[in-house]
């Protein structure tokens, strides 16, 4: 091939400028105008002005609460020695995890049934070993006293059941 074979490539062709720039603006211009006419019709299918009500529900929903303090009843009936074991104590004590006296094994709680309640009231509410402390949290103390009778009669103790509370 000679030289001038290569002036007619098609890269030696030039455009004229008013039709270069249709072609580069037409290229940009038009997919935009695709796109926000698919937006509008897909997106925008509402009302575009908001009410006053959907503001405020707006609102609402981006400064609703993450959490919520709940504060005891003071009129709520105190759960039985059954409930608390149910709900709190029988984690462990149900099937002796972690040490604890297993729920009416006599032989584990046989020598703590011979220091007293009180002495098993206080290893309960104040934590023992690897049981955390159980005064102040999800059962009052009367409840923790309950179950507490409750666990240990069931193993042989012969405690009774602790008075409640004067309000």
């Amino acid at each position: 091939m000679s030289h001038s074979d290569h002036s007619t490539d098609s890269h030696a062709t030039s455009r004229p400028p008013l039709e270069l720039l249709r072609s580069v603006l037409g290229s940009f211009i038009l997919p935009l105008v695709v796109v926000g006419v698919l937006v509008s019709i897909f997106l925008g299918g509402g009302n575009s002005v908001p009410t006053a009500s959907m503001a405020e529900d707006a609102v609402a929903a981006r400064i609703q609460k993450v959490g919520t303090i709940a504060f005891a009843e003071a009129n709520k009936e105190p759960r039985t020695g059954e409930q608390v074991f149910q709900a709190q104590c029988g984690a462990c004590h149900a099937t002796g995890a972690a040490g604890s006296p297993k729920f009416g094994d006599a032989a584990a709680w046989g020598p703590r049934l011979a220091s007293g309640f009180d002495a098993l009231l206080n290893s309960a509410l104040k934590g023992k070993g690897n049981m955390g402390p159980q005064g102040g949290g999800a059962a009052s103390d009367f409840e923790v006293a309950r179950a507490l009778v409750y666990m240990a009669n069931a193993a042989g103790g012969k405690f009774p059941e602790p008075k409640a509370p004067a309000k």
